[in-house]
This record gives C-alpha cells, sequence and structure tokens, in this order.
C-alpha cells in the first residue's frame, strides 16, 4: 500500500512510514483491506490501517499482559482482561508437574495434578480463552483455549477412570503414544512462538521456553530418557516464572501496586 491508493483528499499530508508489514490473506471481497503498510498523518495523530482510521490514542503497542503480539486497537467492547486469569491457570499446573518432571525432593507420580490440569487449567484457561474471542484478541484466545485443551487431556491421561493409561500393553508403547501426543503440542507451540519475534522480550521468551519445555518431554518419552525429562521440567519451571512475570505485567498499573511493569519491545516491534 502507498500514499497514492489514499484517496485525493487524504493523500495531501500523509507519509507512509514501514514500520512493519501486516500481511493478511487475500479474498475476492474487496472491502476487507490488505495492510501493507501503516499510514501515519503528518502530526501522527492518526493511523491507517488498510482502510481503517485510528486514532493513535486508540491503539496500543505489543505488550505481554494482554498477550497481544502486535499493534492493536483497542476492544470494541469495554471488559476486563483475560489473559492473567488464563496464564495463572497455566503456570500453577506448569509449576507443579514440572517439579515432579525434574524429581524435586524424589516425587516421580504426577498424579498430584489431575484435578488442578482438568479443573484449573483446562476449564480456567478454556474459558479465559473464550473471552479473549470477544475482545478480539485472536493470539491470546488460541494460545490459552488450546493449552486449555492440552491439559483437560493431560488430565485424563492421569485419571484412571478413563482407561488410557492402562489400555497399553507395554510401557514402550505407552511412552511412544505419549511422545506423539506432546510431539504435537511441541509443534503448535513452535507455531506459536514464531508470532512471538515482534512483540515484547517476556513474550518472546516464555514461548521459546514453552516450546522446548514440550519438546524436551515428548523426548523424554519417546526414548525413556531421565535427563530429557528432568530438563524439561527444569525449563517448565523457569516457564512459569516468566509467565507468573507476565501475569504481574497484566494486573498491575498505577490505581493497585507502586511497581509496574512497562513493555520492553523486541527490535523492529510496531510502536505508536
Amino acid at each position: 500500500m502507498s500514499t497514492s491508493s489514499l484517496p485525493e483528499d487524504l493523500e495531501k499530508g500523509y507519509a507512509t512510514q514501514s514500520l512493519h508489514e501486516m500481511n493478511t490473506a487475500v479474498t475476492n471481497d474487496p472491502s476487507q483491506p490488505v495492510v501493507m503498510r501503516v499510514v501515519t498523518s503528518s502530526n501522527g495523530d492518526i493511523i491507517h490501517l488498510g482502510n481503517q482510521a485510528f486514532s493513535k490514542k486508540d491503539l496500543f503497542n505489543a505488550f505481554a499482559g494482554d498477550l497481544q503480539p502486535g499493534l492493536h486497537a483497542t476492544p470494541h467492547r469495554p471488559m476486563g482482561n483475560p489473559v492473567p486469569m488464563g496464564l495463572t491457570s497455566f503456570c500453577i499446573c506448569c509449576f507443579v508437574v514440572s517439579l515432579v518432571n525434574a524429581q524435586a525432593r524424589g516425587v516421580t507420580n504426577a498424579k498430584v495434578i489431575a484435578s488442578c490440569a482438568l479443573f484449573f487449567a483446562g476449564v480456567v484457561e478454556t474459558i479465559s480463552g473464550l473471552w479473549c474471542l470477544v475482545i478480539e484478541n485472536t493470539f491470546a484466545a488460541t494460545a490459552l483455549g488450546s493449552f486449555g485443551g492440552f491439559w483437560m487431556g493431560y488430565a485424563g491421561l492421569l485419571i484412571d477412570a478413563f482407561g488410557i493409561t492402562s489400555s497399553y500393553s507395554t510401557t514402550e508403547e505407552l511412552g511412544n503414544a505419549l511422545g506423539f501426543y506432546l510431539t504435537a503440542w511441541t509443534i503448535f507451540a513452535f507455531l506459536m512462538w514464531l508470532c512471538t519475534f515482534k512483540s515484547t522480550w517476556p513474550f518472546f521468551i516464555l514461548f521459546l521456553l514453552v516450546w522446548v519445555f514440550l519438546m524436551c518431554l515428548a523426548i523424554g518419552k519417546y526414548n525413556d530418557n531421565t535427563t530429557a525429562t528432568k530438563a524439561g521440567g527444569v525449563l517448565g519451571l523457569v516457564a512459569t516464572f516468566v509467565g507468573f512475570f507476565i501475569v504481574y505485567a497484566g494486573v498491575a498499573d498505577s490505581s493497585n501496586s507502586y511497581l509496574t511493569i512497562p513493555a520492553s519491545p523486541m527490535p523492529h516491534a510496531p510502536r505508536v
């Protein structure tokens, strides 16, 4: 998109600034914009994304506390931010299961996490993800909603009444099956991580750690490798504390805390 594509009465006084490319899928519907550049007014007060104009004060930079990886507008509906609640449920369950994977204090049985994974990380995180759809946060909805399903599925593996683990005749077959499950989530976490390269540093680091954490657990299941599982546990603990940092960033502001956390954008992150 260039300034020549703007209406004639808007072209004068506008300049294009290549903050970042925001390619969207090209459709046959001409009403759907294909955003190629961010176009700003001469005084910088108005920003055009495709054929939509936004006041600069209505746009926000990438912020880990919102799980928003890019420049985004204020949601049309004034609602609370569901991200801290969903991320808290993820972090608490990840903290406990990572301690078990790291064999802290000799604990190796992960069934202690079954109820939390089902009702807290599973149900609460899924609800948070659905709420993110309402506030037009596609990334957070995809990440939180999907990982909510991950935790519910993990709880199903740990609950004897489902009869999943007992249905395998050998531990080798069970390990490979669990490896398949974790590999699918490793791929998903990798794709989510790729969407954080223009966000903020805590955002980027969290999804990098989650990706490698799941990959280590998958390797551990395939080869019955205790070292890989322990490494996954340690990485999961680090990811947990990064996640708690983001949770605090999402809920702390000047009205409730003396310590607030500003966004720390990565290089080439779009800004207003």
